[in-house]
């Protein structure tokens, strides 16, 4: 039987992403069940309201959105824009929280990893907090490489050596979005996931906001406080609501 999200009525279109509604629990048993199948190279893309604004700007990143096997909620805008559209989400997928859960069920399950991208030397460290952490868990590769496409022929090759059964990439968006899409018909990963920050998190060279602020869909705000540099990317957040907005509203015209 398939997943409930893969019903054709099991997504929410926001400003042309579609959003699937989907748990952890449901993303980790869907990852499973791609790793069983083992016929592809799945793509998950971890999906935001900046990723929606830029895609509103970038072709070829609205496309990899749409034909993306799974997009997760990893905002909670994503959760209030649902709401105002009438099709609520049930929880928010992020990344960050994702990272350590596939860990966690990959050293029970015997599923390889492969982290890619961050700066040099912070892939190792997450490596290694996460060995430590889920013992038996296997991360047979660890790379920051680039996503210049020069470079697309060496990485694919290092990280079809490796064996591994889950890429996880983390170039931000679109460009890890965008390496993955490209690359995949030429990967033998089951599953490729884009992480943006969550290898810098579970390396311990970021620090998580406080649980009650991430309870509260407050995480951007803390991340804002502590990389104030961000202040830029965070003036696509009212531009998202007010395109939300006059979407609905000119949907609702057109009735």
């Amino acid at each position: 039987m398939e997943p409930d999200w893969e019903r054709p009525d099991a997504h929410v279109v926001i400003l042309g992403v579609p959003v699937h509604a989907i748990t952890f629990s449901g993303l980790l048993d869907t990852i499973a069940t791609w790793i069983a199948r083992g016929d592809r190279t799945y793509q998950i893309c971890t999906a935001s309201p900046e990723f929606v604004m830029i895609a509103q700007a970038d072709d070829a990143f609205m496309h990899v959105l749409r034909q993306a096997d799974l997009c997760v909620a990893d905002g909670v805008g994503l959760l209030l824009a649902a709401r105002f559209l009438g099709r609520p989400l049930p929880e928010r997928v992020t990344g960050s929280d994702g990272l350590p859960l596939i860990a966690e069920r990959a050293a029970q399950a015997g599923w390889k990893l492969f982290l890619l991208g961050a700066a040099p030397g912070v892939a190792e460290q997450a490596a290694a907090n996460l060995t430590r952490r889920y013992p038996g868990l296997r991360i047979v590769g660890t790379y920051a490489g680039s996503p210049d496409p020069a470079e697309d022929d060496a990485l694919v090759e290092r990280i079809n050596a490796s064996q591994a059964d889950i890429l996880f990439v983390a170039y931000g968006a679109p460009r890890q979005d965008l390496w993955i899409a490209r690359n995949a018909p030429r990967l033998s990963v089951k599953v490729a996931i884009g992480v943006g920050g969550a290898i810098d998190f579970a390396a311990g060279r970021v620090p998580r906001a406080p649980r009650w602020m991430q309870r509260l869909g407050l995480e951007w705000l803390y991340r804002l406080y502590r990389e104030p540099w961000r202040w830029r990317r965070m003036l696509r957040l009212p531009r998202f609501v007010w395109a939300v907005v006059r979407n609905r509203e000119q949907a609702l015209s057109e009735k």
